[in-house]
């Protein structure tokens, strides 16, 4: 599991830091919102650990930065902040959990296995497409979050389709005949339509192969 953790006081990091990788985990530090930021578009991680205030961007504007881009990691926020409106403020923008400091370094650990066992899926017939999203392909059901999402039938079948062939291709043909259930849709019509499932996704899932269909990458 790789976690990104944001925070400023170095000495509370490190200590942070030295204690989840005796724990197993891989930690990435940063000091401030913005370093963070940068290393969160360019690794995958896991988990995120956020200091509220931290200099140049603060925790909280980091959160609604990543959500703005369709960016969406598990978050617990750490801080010394009280104020409920704070508190709020970070349940709002879709954090997990909230601990206060000071706290003991064994309390933090209880609350990342915590969330591992939320996100743990035990079904075979759950198929994890993102960070966030995940499938039932026996109920035929898509979920962020958690939270099942309206498709409409048409939209269903194409996520079907692609959430059964998860890191393989979907060509053109598979969709004609799989969605549409005749040979004479064009691809334009089936591009379009595609199109309109990516509006509606919180996260980037599909990926273009220029001239031969789509893709679904889920790490």
């Amino acid at each position: 599991m790789k976690i990104l953790l944001l925070e400023d006081e170095l000495m509370l990091q490190e200590s942070i830091e030295e204690y989840l990788n005796h724990k197993g985990y891989v930690v990435d530090v940063s000091m401030n919102g913005m370093e963070a930021y940068d290393k969160i578009i360019n690794t995958s991680y896991d988990l995120l650990i956020l200091d509220i205030n931290t200099p140049v961007l603060n925790g909280l504007k980091l959160l609604e930065k990543l959500q703005n881009e369709k960016i969406f990691i598990p978050t617990v926020f750490i801080s010394a902040i009280t104020e409920i409106e704070q508190i709020s403020k970070a349940y709002e923008l879709g954090c997990y959990d909230y601990l206060k400091k000071p706290f003991h370094l064994k309390e933090l650990t209880l609350h990342i296995d915590r969330l591992l066992k939320m996100a743990q899926i035990s079904s075979k017939s759950i198929v994890k497409m993102s960070k966030m999203y995940t499938y039932d392909l026996e109920k035929r059901r898509l979920f962020f979050d958690n939270e099942e999402q309206v498709l409409t039938p048409k939209q269903g079948q194409i996520i079907h389709l692609f959430a059964a062939n998860v890191n393989r291709i979907v060509d053109f043909d598979m969709l004609r005949h799989y969605v549409w259930e005749e040979d004479f849709v064009d691809n334009a019509t089936i591009r379009a339509e595609i199109h309109r499932v990516k509006k509606i996704l919180k996260e980037n899932l599909i990926e273009s192969i220029k001239g031969i269909g789509y893709k679904i990458n889920p790490f």
